[in-house]
């Protein structure tokens, strides 16, 4: 109910960091997620701040929109988010750490499903597909950060 995947970038972890922790700008890199925004007059990550992503899962249609909380937001170090279901019972979360390296910076996408039972049921079900799909994604998302980043300037 959880995986993760890493990329090298040829970057220091800062610019890195801004791309990954602007929500509104997600649909620039993410091949699910199409769009996000702030939430109760927030214009900027911090620990507690929900915001609303939309997503077009699998890109074959289905679209609906989850509300998130930022449950970690170190710059240049750590983004995590929380998908929140009724009374912000958790169900996704969504982890980038970078991680200095000599050639710049090690970035990991990861993702882990709350252990409640329809979850658990779900991923029995679908989670061989839904993992291999989200593995494939955090990759794209990742190597489209990184083409960005390591664009001359």
């Amino acid at each position: 109910m959880q995986d993760s995947v890493t990329v090298q970038m040829a970057a220091p972890a800062a610019p890195i960091w801004d791309l990954i922790s602007d929500v509104t700008d997600v649909g620039r890199f993410s091949p699910e997620t199409y769009g996000a925004e702030w939430l109760g007059g927030a214009t900027a990550p911090a620990v507690g701040v929900k915001f609303r992503g939309r997503v077009n899962r699998n890109g074959w249609g289905l679209k609906y929109s989850t509300v998130c909380k930022i449950i970690a937001c170190d710059p240049g170090r750590e983004f995590a988010f929380t998908v929140i279901g009724p009374g912000d019972t958790p169900i996704n979360t969504w982890r980038y750490q970078l991680t200095p390296t000599e050639s710049g910076t090690a970035v990991t996408e990861s993702f882990e499903l709350s252990r409640t039972l329809p979850l658990r049921v779900y991923w029995f079900l679908a989670g061989w597909t839904r993992g291999k799909t989200n593995r494939e994604n955090m990759l794209e998302t990742l190597h489209r950060i990184k083409k960005v980043v390591e664009e001359p300037r």
